[in-house]
């Protein structure tokens, strides 16, 4: 008698003919687009956020995202859920809930293993359970697989335990997951098999490796090589100012060369969801086998130091012109930690804005993606009663100082450049046209136009 197909053929073969039900746990910068684009191609999608706003606004057809139109999300008719209660429903249930740090560097997977422990109390045979936070190796061994034990399922065999790290860029609609190569792994062949079919029919393309952890370490890697690099520009950055050098030509020449060298930028510092956090989770990794991971720990105290370089920078600036930092009036530029996004995790504006209101200064904002000042880690989970104030001239003549630090297109920096004092500029975008003749056409577009009013100071 020929035996029939096991559990993992037939939900393979569901999610090959787009029968299967896909289950979405956070519905953020990384849950939501990952739940659209499996609605987009033909999956019935819930969605599980344990933040009642986020599940009222997918259910009304209304994106919380910024960056994600609201017509996409009415379309897609993604059912959301602030239970978990409906994940027994689904085929397949994705992972995508914060892996921040803790007050000491440490990885902090409460919401991982809270997610899991609900999610064993509701599992069924012939789910797959996929992680895609960035973590530590072995953490889906640590914590997915033994989700499917509590639950009385064998992993890859009525139970599958998988992992395919996100690869989301906010802000950038061509680099999401229907057009970037997906690593995917599992915890036995026939997991990793179910993960191809699931991913296969939504990603780019398909990078299966050999074990969890491998794909766990290298997303950490990708994030830990950004974060060092990053490091290393920004000590680049220090070094040029203190040599009265332009670090933004330095590094358009070095970039002229086709091979051995990719270009990064310093900055005010590191935010976001990854590269501020991530490396830390491979020191951690590595402290607790014994061995010492020195490059990211360098890194990840140059950038963490970035806003306090910022501040010494306006300070030394206001003290040249008979000014303190106590009592100034300082306008920070962008609050959100990169351009074109309205997220302000960890964002270095937050630090800095921290740094200047101890030291004394009266801080305001302007920032058309963040009308008001969210409560963050950085300042205790508190939020400063604070709007973003809109740009006038007569306004931006009332500070003693303006502070870049994100700039977005929705700004009027031509506006800042000709009416504020002083500008201090940590992105280099306001910089003053500076090269030689002869090498200009060569690096064309390498320097803003001259200034024209403020005082522009690098940082």
């Amino acid at each position: 008698m020929t035996p029939g197909p096991t559990v993992a053929e037939r939900l393979i073969a569901r999610l090959e003919g787009r029968a299967a039900r896909i289950g979405v746990v956070g519905l953020g910068h990384v849950g939501l687009p990952l739940a659209l684009r499996f609605a987009e191609v033909g999956f019935a999608v819930a969605g599980f956020d344990i933040d009642p706003r986020k599940v009222r606004a997918v259910n009304e057809g209304r994106s919380p995202v910024h960056g994600i139109a609201d017509a996409r999300v009415a379309a897609a008719r993604i059912a959301a859920h602030d239970t978990l209660d409906a994940a027994a429903e689904c085929d397949a249930i994705l992972v995508c809930v914060p892996t921040p740090i803790g007050p000491h560097k440490e990885p902090d997977l409460t919401a991982v293993r809270r997610t899991l422990a609900g999610l064993s109390l509701r599992l069924r045979p012939g789910q797959a359970v996929g992680l895609e936070s960035t973590t530590y190796p072995g953490t889906t061994e640590g914590t997915v697989v033994p989700a499917l034990r509590a639950a009385g399922l064998t992993p890859g065999v009525d139970g599958f335990a998988i992992y395919s790290p996100e690869r989301e860029d906010p802000g950038h609609p061509e680099r999401t997951i229907g057009r970037v190569p997906k690593l995917v792994a599992g915890h036995t062949p026939a997991c990793l098999a179910v993960a191809k079919a699931l991913y296969g029919a939504v990603a780019g393309s398909l990078v299966p490796v050999s074990s969890l952890a491998v794909a766990e370490m290298a997303k950490l890697y990708e994030n830990v090589f950004r974060a060092v690099n990053i490091g290393l520009v920004n000590e680049l950055k220090r070094l040029c100012h203190a040599m009265g050098l332009d670090v933004h030509e330095v590094i358009d020449a070095a970039a002229t060369k086709p091979f051995g060298f990719m270009p990064f930028r310093p900055g005010p510092g590191l935010g976001g969801h990854c590269i501020p956090v991530d490396p830390w989770y491979l020191a951690w990794k590595a402290r607790e086998l014994g061995l010492a991971a020195d490059f990211v720990e360098l890194a990840g105290r140059v950038n963490d130091a970035m806003p306090a370089y910022v501040v010494g920078r306006l300070r030394d600036a206001l003290d040249a012109r008979g000014r303190t930092l106590r009592g100034a009036r300082v306008l920070l530029l962008g609050l959100a930690y990169k351009p074109e996004v309205a997220d302000t995790r960890e964002s270095p504006a937050v630090e800095i804005f921290r740094l200047l209101a101890e030291r004394g200064a009266e801080v305001e904002y302007h920032d058309p993606l963040v009308p008001r000042f969210p409560a963050t880690r950085r300042l205790g989970g508190a939020a400063p009663d604070l709007a973003s104030r809109d740009l006038d001239p007569a306004m931006l003549r009332g500070y003693d100082a303006v502070v870049l630090v994100t700039p977005h297109r929705a700004m009027d920096l031509e506006l800042v450049r000709r009416h504020a004092r002083l500008v201090v500029d940590t992105r280099g975008v306001l910089r003053a046209a500076a090269l030689h003749p002869d090498t200009k056409g060569d690096l064309a577009g390498a320097a803003a136009p001259a200034n024209r009013g403020a005082d522009i100071i690098q940082a």
